[in-house]
């Protein structure tokens, strides 16, 4: 036998003692771990799986995250609850064949079920799934314990979310509590398999968002859910799962549908070329995806306005509460019903389906039997194909309330919903009616009509002198012809406004009895239109009144304009309107009751500021973005505001945002994305440089304020207009200097410091200055600013300078009191009004 050398000998025995380390693989096996930077990666190298620190934390968790992302993004953690606090850990097998993480100290941070392997083994795959599995069982779906079922706040490719009614497993997607914090957060998004299964969105255990049952295409409250050629979407319910889950078809393409900390529902694909997560979808993504926001026998219709309607055979359960645009509270019906075969039903075309707690499905039954099942049980309120494909096939009843309806202009499908017979449009009958009246009147009346054009073009004249001014003043007044116009400008007028006026009309005397006769005591303030009081109606409602000033410059034409604009909107984040009084020389507007006041009233105040901590800014912040973004792009009008300032940012009892004064603000048509004027209306320091030097105007104008805002809620100083010098820097200069230094946090109001999470303070500050470069092509739409500040990790392109409108001369600063001030730059006359 050969003599063994002794350097082999010492090699041998070095080696032996080693641990097995795993370089750039994708299996663990039991004499193995993972520790420090140690990592495995999946065969194709598409993820990665090893230790990390989240955002500014040092807690450090064993995830997953893509490994071919620049951008780390975790879509996996193991120890959410329990994290490592410092260099220490362990990731391996255990003694019982699970997979364990141990702590420094020797205690267990986390642990996987207990197994009985023999040769346990743990492995990355190439889908994202961390999987524990035989080390000789080759079956691809034999799994000892998989991280697929148990997912963090992401889904991706191939996951599924739902039941296995064999063992009990409810997979579901939780939210980070932060982006420097991944244990579980409020928001959840789950399958609930009661009645016909279904996804929520929840914060806690308050419903937020539904997606609407599953009709065999989509679910149907995500229209935009449509088979194509990048993704395919399952669904799957029998006796041993029910489930949702999706797959990408181009196996190139990086997907994940994520739930954010704040509570969105995201679904990103990553864009490798300028190596950002784009957002392709969103829920929720307007009012109506708001659960319940129409109470039970509501339907909610983003196009409408307002946004809710009952039923028809319904009428609001509160009145008071419809007056004011809340909803919630539902419809009830007029007439009973007769639970026997005098009711009927109504068919609704293009609807998601209601909330289906409460529902019966079955499979094997069509249409007109369900019909006649529902017919005779009383308590069913309505039926629907369970399956649209095919032509529609199986039944839905439902029983108890509908609730969560909603109406869309080219989706959804179809719902019967049970009427007294006396409610029902006997559209038949209606056709038998018309049809008499097409053979036996439209003769008479054709022969009336000559007769008429006869007598009319004789008296032509006659009739005309005979048109009292009354009538005519009086539906100026109604209809808000208060200028100077031609009598055909009127007319025009009219015919456009009757259609436009949605708003009740209040009597004199009952704002001068609410106001205790527009008292000092109960004036909240003035500004540029006149001043505003606060009233109580007789029901104890507290309102706003405010009241046209005779002396006031701007008041008569943006009366106008926000009697018939804002009537039209309805949005959380939009003050509400509710009423206006025309009597005589008052002109007044009566909106819901701030008992915060305006967001100035706190940020510029310093005994105040400490009130608003930074998750409350932060909150504001997104609340006047959805707001614009509403106005912009959701709403059924786009409309620029031209004056968003802290001023006009009120707050309401739970310190939520609700922009205001709509006065000064423009309808642009459908093709419109700009508009000039030489008459430049808006507040010193929030107006863009386009539109203060050259009065052109666009939703970018808005960004541009947005920006100031934003920048002002972060430090809590207020912008003073356009100057730039050495020594005496605004607050947009002053920001972008310390951005350029790498000293953004420095910008931070001193009262937010302990309560404030730095990554989004600078993300804040850099969407900030993002939103005022000089250059309005520059800047981002607000649908953009809204998914980067609700994203946890965006990747945020760097700002550009921001427009200083340096160079140009305006008035010394100081010059604008508490009322209007003009000046003229490049032929544009420009009108300052100071924060009311």
């Amino acid at each position: 036998m050969r003599k063994i050398t002794p350097i082999f000998t010492f090699f041998f025995c070095f080696f032996s003692f080693l641990p097995e380390i795993s370089i750039a693989e994708d299996i663990l096996t039991s004499t193995g771990s993972i520790t420090g930077d140690g990592s495995l990666i999946s065969t194709g190298g598409t993820f990665k799986l090893g230790f990390f620190k989240p955002g500014s934390s040092e807690n450090r968790y064993l995830g997953v995250w893509y490994n071919k992302v620049s951008i780390q993004t975790v879509v996996w953690v193991a120890n959410r609850d329990k994290p490592l606090t410092d260099s220490s850990g362990v990731f391996k097998i255990g003694d019982q064949g699970n997979a364990i993480i141990i702590m420094g100290d020797g205690n267990l941070s986390w642990s996987s079920n207990h197994t009985k392997a023999k040769n346990p083994v743990i492995q990355l795959l190439e889908s994202g799934n961390l999987v524990l599995r035989e080390e000789d069982d080759n079956d691809p779906e034999n799994f000892l314990w998989q991280s697929f079922d148990y997912p963090s706040d992401t889904l991706l490719p191939g996951m599924k979310l739902g039941y296995d009614l064999r063992t009990g497993l409810d997979r579901y997607i939780r939210s980070w509590k932060s982006i420097d914090d991944p244990s579980p957060g409020e928001s959840i998004f789950r399958l609930d398999h009661r009645g016909i299964p279904e996804i929520y969105l929840l914060r806690g255990s308050v419903v937020k968002y539904r997606s609407g049952p599953w009709n065999g295409i989509r679910f149907s409250g995500v229209p935009e859910m449509q088979p194509a050629y990048i993704f395919q979407f399952s669904f799957e319910s029998n006796e041993q799962e029910i489930y949702y889950k999706y797959d990408v078809v181009k196996k190139s393409l990086i997907s994940r549908l994520t739930v954010s900390p704040s509570g969105l529902l995201q679904r990103f694909t990553w864009l490798a070329e300028s190596r950002v997560w784009n957002p392709i979808w969103r829920a929720p993504k307007d009012q109506c995806d708001d659960y319940a926001v129409c109470g039970p026998f509501g339907v909610c219709n983003s196009n409408g306005s307002p946004v809710c309607e009952c039923l028809n055979g319904f009428l609001s359960k509160s009145p008071q509460a419809w007056f004011l645009r809340d909803g919630t509270d539902g419809c009830v019906r007029t007439t009973p019903l007769a639970c026997s075969k005098a009711d009927g039903f109504m068919k609704m075309k293009r609807m998601k389906l209601p909330d289906t707690e409460d529902s019966m499905v079955y499979k094997d039954m069509n249409l007109d039997k369900c019909e006649d099942l529902c017919l005779k049980n009383c308590s069913c309120m309505g039926y629907a194909s369970a399956d649209i494909r095919g032509g529609g096939s199986g039944c839905v009843t439902w029983g108890g309330q509908l609730i969560d309806l909603r109406e869309y202009g080219d989706s959804g499908q179809d719902l019967y919903v049970r009427l007294a017979g006396s409610d029902l449009d006997d559209s038949d009958a209606k056709r038998r009616v018309a049809v008499i009246v097409a053979a036996t009147v439209v003769p008479a009346l054709v022969l009336l009509a000559v007769g008429g054009f006869c007598l009319w073009k004789r008296n032509k004249r006659t009739i005309a002198r005979k048109e009292t001014g009354i009538k005519e003043r009086s539906q100026d007044l109604l209809l808000f012809d208060m200028g100077g116009s031609s009598s055909a400008g009127k007319d025009r007028s009219r015919e456009h406004r009757k259609e436009d006026l949605e708003l009740p009309l209040l009597d004199l005397g009952l704002i001068v009895a609410a106001t205790n006769n527009f008292s000092d005591s109960n004036k909240l303030g003035e500004g540029g239109f006149g001043p505003v009081y606060k009233g109580k109606l007789g029901d104890d409602q507290e309102i706003a009144v405010k009241r046209l000033s005779k002396r006031s410059g701007q008041g008569l034409d943006e009366f106008k304009n926000e009697v018939t604009l804002i009537a039209k909107l309805q949005h959380r984040n939009l003050v509400r309107l509710l009423a206006c009084c025309i009597e005589g020389e008052e002109k007044i507007l009566i909106y819901e009751y701030m008992p915060n006041k305006s967001l100035d009233f706190f940020l510029f105040v310093e005994t105040k500021k400490a009130l608003l901590d930074w998750e409350k800014r932060f909150d504001i912040i997104m609340g006047i973005a959805r707001g614009l973004l509403y106005l912009h792009q959701d709403s059924r009008l786009r409309i620029i505001h031209r004056d968003l300032k802290a001023g006009n940012i009120l707050l309401d009892s739970k310190m939520n945002p609700k922009i205001s004064d709509f006065g000064m603000a423009r309808i642009f048509g459908g093709d419109e994305t700009e508009a000039n004027t030489k008459r430049v209306v808006g507040t010193y320091g929030y107006m863009s440089p386009e539109y203060a030097m050259d009065g052109l105007f666009s939703v970018k104008s808005d960004v541009f304020s947005f920006g100031v805002l934003v920048l002002e809620i972060v430090s809590g100083k207020k912008n003073r207009g356009f100057y730039q010098t050495d020594d005496d820097l605004n607050l947009l200069a002053l920001a972008w200097r310390l951005w350029k230094e790498g000293k953004g946090s420095e910008l931070m109001d001193a009262s937010i410091e302990i309560s404030s999470s730095i990554s989004t303070v600078l993300r804040c500050i850099q969407v900030g200055l993002l939103c005022v470069q000089e250059s309005a092509e520059d800047r981002p739409s607000m649908s953009t600013v809204v998914l980067m500040l609700g994203s946890d990790n965006p990747t945020l392109p760097p700002p550009k300078q921001p427009g200083f409108c340096t160079g140009r001369s305006l008035p010394e600063r100081g010059s604008f009191p508490n009322q209007q001030e003009s000046c003229t730059i490049n032929q544009v006359t420009i009108t300052m009004v100071e924060a009311r």
